[in-house]
């Protein structure tokens, strides 16, 4: 049974945005839906992913974990999965968390600094419907390839596994943006590197909890 909660497959009410800022969420999530479904379908994945995503569609829910500079090739390669991702309670968060629900994802939105207990609630709950998380755990502004709290403190309240990877792309741009983001070449090879798993205990005090954002940075900073 779903939650009272507004349905993260669904787009959000824009009523709280002008005409105009209606208009530019419209159109920036369907310019980028479109570069993103174009750019995607050129990309050459390895056949190695394949054993791992059968995985994460038929098991049980997994809390994904990747930098902010990963997640174009990331939201292509997940597409149609049902994975629920936090994105931000911006401007920009809104038309991010629409081109993620066109490429079958669901959006909670929130942030560590903006609505982050209550995201928290959000994503607990999807995760007891049995659907895995994604989290840039960097985003949404940084600093880069600094891990936040949230996915560990996600993994002690819900027992769900961290599973932190990366993309690895045989050619790709990077934009000058805060989190130098990928933009992968056409017809790149790509595949995706994962880590192991990284379990938090329903019991862990803070201080273990900092212990697991450690080790979760330590394991991203190694796929690189």
């Amino acid at each position: 049974m779903e939650s009272s909660r507004q349905n993260p497959f669904i787009f959000s009410a824009l009523d709280d945005y002008s005409f105009r800022q209606r208009i530019a969420i419209r159109a920036a999530d369907i310019v980028f839906s479109v570069f993103l479904f174009l750019l995607g379908t050129t990309l050459r994945w390895s056949d190695e992913d394949e054993a791992f995503l059968r995985s994460v569609d038929s098991q049980r829910p997994v809390i994904l974990c990747v930098w902010h500079a990963g997640l174009l090739p990331s939201l292509f390669r997940f597409r149609r999965m049902q994975i629920v991702a936090l994105t931000s309670k911006s401007f920009d968060g809104e038309y991010t968390a629409r081109c993620l629900q066109r490429f079958g994802f669901g959006s909670v939105r929130g942030s560590s600094s903006r609505g982050g207990g209550a995201a928290l609630l959000a994503l607990e709950e999807q995760v007891e419907q049995g659907r895995s998380i994604a989290f840039t755990v960097d985003g949404p502004k940084g600093p880069a390839r600094v891990v936040k709290p949230g996915a560990c403190v996600l993994a002690k309240r819900t027992g769900a596994p961290i599973i932190p990877f990366s993309v690895e792309l045989s050619s790709f741009w990077r934009l000058g943006s805060w989190d130098r983001m990928m933009v992968p070449k056409p017809f790149s090879k790509a595949r995706l590197v994962f880590g192991p798993q990284i379990k938090v205990a329903s019991d862990a005090d803070d201080n273990i909890v900092s212990e697991k954002i450690a080790e979760l940075q330590r394991a991203l900073d190694s796929l690189d």
